[in-house]
C-alpha cells in the first residue's frame, strides 16, 4: 500500500514528480498573482501568460499537492449533479450554458496538450451512467430528457450493460468524455510557464490578500507580491471568512486502485446515481491495468470511522469487478459541494473587483477548474464571457434555498461540540499515531501520540471560525467539520480556509513525565496571548 508520512498517496505520484521550485523570500512585482499550484492555478497562469501577462504562482506546499493530485482526472460534460436538478436551479438556458462550458473545457485542455506537446496520456473515451440499486424511479429517463434539452442530443439510453462480466442494467451512454494523467498534465503546464518567464514559488503559504488599487499578497515569511490582479485557486477560498463558505460544503471522497489484468475492463468512465455515489476509470502501468474506483463521500470531519469508507468501497468494487486482485493504492480528497451544483468562478464577493476565486468543484473539478481559468482570463482581459452570470460567486440561488439552509444548519450543529463533555482519555491506552479530542477546563485539546509514544498537545479549535476539530484516523489529520480546514497530526495547516497552524500546548511522555491539567491550561493561556 502506497503511503507517505501516514497520509495516503495517489497513483499519480508513484512514478513522476513535479518541478522543484524555490520558496519566495523577497518582495516582487507581477501583473497577476495566482494562489494555488493545482490545475486551476496552473491553467489560469498559462492562459494569462499567453495573453502577455506576467504571472506568479504561490503554492503553500508543492505543486499538485492539493486536490489536483488526488483527483481521478475525469474530464466530463456528464456532470455529477443531475441535469434535471441543475435545470431546476438554473433554468433551461443555465443548463445549456453549463453543458456548453464543460464541453469547451474538454476542448481547451485537448488544444493545450496538442499545442504544447504534453505527454499526459490524454484519451477520449465514452462514459456510462447507471442507476442500479437506486430507489428513485425513472432517474435515467429524466436525465436523458434534460441532457437533450441541454444540447447533448448524442446521449443515448442503453438497456444492457456495456460490461460483459457484470450486468449494470440500463445506462446512459455519453460519448466524447476524457481522461488523462493529472500530474503529467500539471508538470507540462508548469514547464511551459517557467520556460515562458512565469514565476512559480512553492512552500510559500499566503497569510494575507489585499485587493484594490494597491493590491498585494503577503506570505507567511512576510514576503510581498505587488500585483494588478489576484486569483485565489485554493480549492476553497482562504481570503474570506463567510461569503462562499455559507454556500458550499466540504466532503471527503475516497479512492482505491486495484490491479486487474490488462484489457479486462474497457477504457471508459463509469458513474452510478447512488448517494453516496461511485465513479470508475482505468489506468495502466508497466505490470497491469489499475482499476481506479472512488466514492463513499461524507462531510469532512463528520465520519467517526473513515477507514470503513475504504472497506465499503472495496466491497462495492469486488462485487462488480471480480477480476480485481490486490489493492495497491488508496487515497482521499476533498470535494466542495455548492448548494446549487455549479462552481463559484469570478469576482470574489466582498472583495475589490480585481480579486477572483475558483472554487466549488462539485465533483467535476477538472472541467470546473478549466472553466474558471478561461472565464477569469476573459475578465482580467476585459472581455465579455457569456458564462459570467451563471458562475458568478455573488449569485443568490433562491431555488436552492432548502440546500442552503441544510448546509448552514449542519454547520451550526457542529458548534454544539463546544458543550459536549469529551472526557480526558487514558493516554497510556491510546495507540501510537492516533489522536483524540478532549476537554481540559474551558479549552478543547487535540492530543496526538507520535511514533515515539510521546503525546503532542495542541488546541482542537480551528483558527478559521472556531469549529472543534475531529481526528481523521485514515489520513492522520485533524479535520474541521464546519468548513473543511485540515491540519496534519502535528497541527500544521494542510488545507484551508484556515491559513495558520494550530497552537501547540506541550508534550506528555506517557512513560515518564506527565503534564498536569493546570500546567496544560497555563500553556494554552500563554499561547493565546502570543
Amino acid at each position: 500500500m502506497n503511503s507517505k508520512n501516514g497520509e495516503s498517496v495517489s497513483v499519480w505520484f508513484d512514478q513522476i514528480s513535479m518541478p522543484q521550485c524555490m520558496s519566495l523570500n523577497e518582495d516582487i512585482k507581477t501583473d497577476v498573482c495566482i494562489i494555488g499550484g493545482g490545475i486551476a492555478g496552473l491553467t489560469t497562469a498559462y492562459l494569462l501568460m499567453k495573453e502577455g501577462k506576467k504571472v506568479c504562482i504561490l503554492e503553500a506546499l508543492e505543486l499538485g499537492s492539493g486536490q489536483s493530485g488526488r483527483t481521478t482526472a475525469q474530464f466530463c460534460n456528464a456532470l455529477d449533479d443531475r441535469f434535471y436538478v441543475l435545470e431546476k436551479y438554473h433554468g433551461e438556458k443555465g443548463l445549456q450554458l453549463a453543458i456548453q462550458s464543460h464541453s469547451e473545457a474538454i476542448r481547451k485542455v485537448t488544444s493545450i496538450v496538442e499545442r504544447e506537446n504534453i505527454d499526459c496520456e490524454l484519451e477520449k473515451i465514452p462514459g456510462y451512467l447507471f442507476s442500479q440499486d437506486d430507489d428513485e424511479k425513472y432517474v435515467l429517463e429524466k436525465e436523458i430528457e434534460a441532457a437533450h434539452r441541454g444540447g447533448l442530443t448524442e446521449v443515448k439510453l442503453f438497456k444492457h450493460s456495456p460490461l460483459a462480466f457484470y450486468d449494470l442494467g440500463p445506462n446512459l451512454f455519453f460519448p466524447n468524455q476524457m481522461q488523462l494523467h493529472p500530474v503529467k498534465y500539471m508538470r507540462g503546464l508548469a514547464d511551459v510557464i517557467l520556460a515562458g518567464g512565469g514565476k512559480i514559488f512553492t512552500n510559500s503559504p499566503v497569510t494575507k490578500i489585499i485587493g484594490g488599487e494597491n493590491s498585494k499578497v503577503i506570505t507567511k515569511n512576510t514576503s510581498t507580491i505587488f500585483c494588478d490582479d489576484i486569483v485565489v485557486a485554493t480549492n476553497t477560498p482562504i481570503n474570506d471568512k463567510f461569503a462562499i463558505h455559507t454556500k458550499q460544503a466540504p466532503y471527503r471522497s475516497y479512492v482505491i486502485g486495484l490491479r486487474i489484468p490488462k484489457m479486462s475492463v474497457p477504457k471508459a468512465l463509469f458513474w452510478d446515481t447512488l448517494d453516496p455515489y461511485h465513479y470508475v476509470r482505468v489506468e495502466s502501468d508497466n505490470i497491469s491495468d489499475i482499476l481506479i474506483v472512488g466514492g463513499e463521500d461524507h462531510k469532512t470531519g463528520q465520519e467517526e470511522n473513515p477507514e470503513d469508507c475504504y472497506t465499503r468501497l472495496e466491497e462495492w468494487t469486488r462485487l462488480r469487478f471480480p477480476m480485481a486482485t490486490e489493492v495497491v493504492y488508496r487515497w482521499s480528497g476533498q470535494v466542495m459541494e455548492p448548494v446549487d451544483g455549479l462552481a463559484f468562478l469570478g469576482h470574489n464577493p466582498g472583495s475589490e473587483d480585481n480579486v477572483y476565486i475558483i472554487t466549488g468543484d462539485s465533483g467535476n473539478g477538472m472541467t470546473h477548474c478549466t472553466i474558471g481559468a478561461i472565464l477569469i482570463t476573459d475578465l482580467i482581459m476585459k472581455r465579455k464571457n457569456e458564462w459570467e452570470k451563471l458562475y458568478t460567486p455573488s449569485r443568490k440561488s433562491f431555488r436552492a434555498a432548502k440546500n442552503y439552509i441544510q448546509v448552514n444548519s449542519n454547520v451550526a450543529l457542529q458548534y454544539t461540540d463546544w458543550i459536549e463533555p469529551k472526557f480526558k482519555p487514558n493516554f497510556d491506552t491510546l495507540e501510537m499515531e492516533e489522536g483524540v479530542v478532549f476537554r481540559n477546563g474551558a479549552s478543547m485539546v487535540a492530543g496526538y501520540k507520535n511514533n515515539a509514544g510521546i503525546m503532542e498537545f495542541m488546541t482542537a479549535v480551528c483558527p478559521h471560525l472556531a469549529g472543534v476539530l475531529a481526528w481523521n484516523s485514515a489520513e492522520k489529520s485533524w479535520d474541521c467539520p464546519c468548513h473543511g480546514s485540515r491540519f496534519d497530526c502535528h497541527g500544521k495547516v494542510i488545507e484551508g480556509p484556515a491559513v495558520t497552524d494550530l497552537k501547540m500546548a506541550g508534550y506528555h511522555d506517557t512513560g515518564h513525565k506527565r503534564i498536569l491539567e493546570k500546567e496544560l491550561q497555563a500553556q494554552f493561556d500563554k499561547n493565546a496571548l502570543e
